[in-house]
């Protein structure tokens, strides 16, 4: 077989085989396949899509192209979540420590920020001496001891999507349903999980874009989980305007430490138990989602969940002074409150326009290997539906250019649509799939 063959069937919309799919991973994963190759295959792929059965094989070629965990001899039910991606998500920041304060144990992969999507990894990375790159040993030893554990991309577990997932964000690749499909569930696979809850987003603000679209993804994604045996959910949740009020890395573990401690935005502490009962529901510790929310609102307001996560984070090395005091964590130099400018309702915020402002104030990654800026970012003061008067906050930036702070300023303002009429807050939950 040739790659430059497989490309080119792939370019002309026919079906790969999985011995091809298998050649392809492997030879990547290896290096034997140059970045070149395979950017121009992920791109026939987002053009011509795949087949269930393609997206299958290669989703399990993925898992398998390095170790796989057994985390059996550690917990008889090991529970898990994913997010296909969105702006201001950093759920995983406060369900982990919530589901684990009940006695299930979290083991969980996380990935590096995508397009103009914030990574889990990064927010880590914002609180100093946070170990993201565990090997398989710390992994698995951090995870019986403390019964929660985060990390980046192991080397040893589905090495290739570590190389693909770089690969994609550079190459404008991201939004392709079977390779999101792949990457989530073929790290899933590898990781060992029992339950699985994907948080897919919909919306300009994901790379879902249409309710139809992501529930084709989640539909995909929950058989392919189930194929292996796995406990799978979806939960399709709105992301035409971010999610909470923080976007940015450390001022999004500030927002996640205000809500371990039972504060935070609304919508952000109802995403975070519904997904987090969905878990929880899964693994048959509570009879139905409501049953599992209220367990957990409990866990947020009494300080269980606060004290998990703080057990976590020194766990892996972080700096539990910064956590005592979030305003310790990285601080951008230069911080603007943009008020509004006019009267009127908020009737929408453009998740993408937010999200990429991030990523140009140095938040995110303009090409593969960029460095982050942890500092940096904006946090909202107003959502879709209130009304404000002209003057009064609308959003603050922080920035560390003086230059990016006032592309940013016009950016978010252009992001923003006005209503002289009110307009109803949208709905969060869209829909859940099993």
């Amino acid at each position: 077989m040739r790659a430059v063959d497989i490309i080119a069937k792939k370019r002309d919309g026919q079906e790969l085989t999985g011995d091809e799919l298998k050649f392809f991973v492997d030879g990547y994963t290896r290096g034997d396949i140059p970045d070149y190759q395979a950017g121009a295959w992920c791109m026939a792929v987002l053009i011509n899509g795949m087949t269930e059965a393609e997206t299958t094989a290669y989703t399990l070629h993925m898992a398998h192209s390095g170790d796989t965990l057994d985390l059996h001899r550690i917990a008889p039910f090991v529970v898990d979540k994913h997010s296909t991606g969105g702006v201001g998500d950093k759920t995983t920041l406060v369900v982990a420590p919530l589901v684990a304060c009940h006695g299930l144990p979290v083991g969980k992969m996380s990935g590096r920020g995508l397009g103009f999507s914030g990574g889990t990894v990064d927010k880590l990375e914002s609180i100093n001496g946070f170990n993201v790159s565990l090997t398989t040993e710390q992994f698995m030893n951090t995870l019986a001891r403390h019964g929660i554990v985060v990390s980046g991309q192991s080397a040893d577990l589905a090495p290739a999507d570590g190389k693909f997932y770089a690969l994609r964000d550079v190459t404008a690749t991201v939004p392709s349903m079977p390779l999101i499909a792949g990457s989530i569930m073929s790290k899933k696979i590898a990781a060992g999980a029992d339950a699985i809850v994907l948080d897919v987003k919909v919306g300009k603000g994901a790379f879902m874009t249409t309710i139809e679209k992501a529930e084709a993804l989640a539909r995909l994604m929950v058989k392919i989980g189930q194929g292996v045996g796995r406990k799978v959910a979806a939960v399709l949740s709105d992301m035409n305007q971010p999610l909470g009020a923080a976007v940015g890395n450390a001022l999004e573990v500030r927002e996640a430490i205000d809500a371990l401690r039972g504060g935070g935005p609304a919508d952000f502490r109802q995403h975070c138990l519904t997904i987090g009962g969905k878990m929880v529901e899964l693994a048959g510790k509570a009879g139905n989602l409501a049953e599992a929310e209220e367990l957990l609102a409990a866990s947020l307001d009494n300080g269980q969940a606060w004290e998990k996560f703080v057990e976590w984070i020194t766990a892996q090395g972080g700096d539990k002074s910064q956590l005592e005091n979030p305003d310790t964590l990285p601080t951008a130099s230069l911080v603007e409150t943009v008020n509004a400018p006019q009267s009127g309702y908020i009737a929408a915020i453009n998740a993408a326009e937010v999200g990429k402002t991030g990523v140009e104030l140095g938040g995110g990654r303009q090409k593969k290997g960029d460095p982050i800026d942890y500092s940096v970012g904006i946090v909202l003061h107003a959502k879709v539906g209130a009304q404000l008067t002209a003057g009064d906050p609308l959003l603050t930036i922080h920035a560390n250019d003086r230059d990016k702070l006032e592309a940013a300023r016009k950016r978010l303002l252009a992001a923003v649509s006005w209503s002289d009429t009110p307009v109803a807050a949208p709905s969060h939950t869209l829909k859940i799939i099993e």
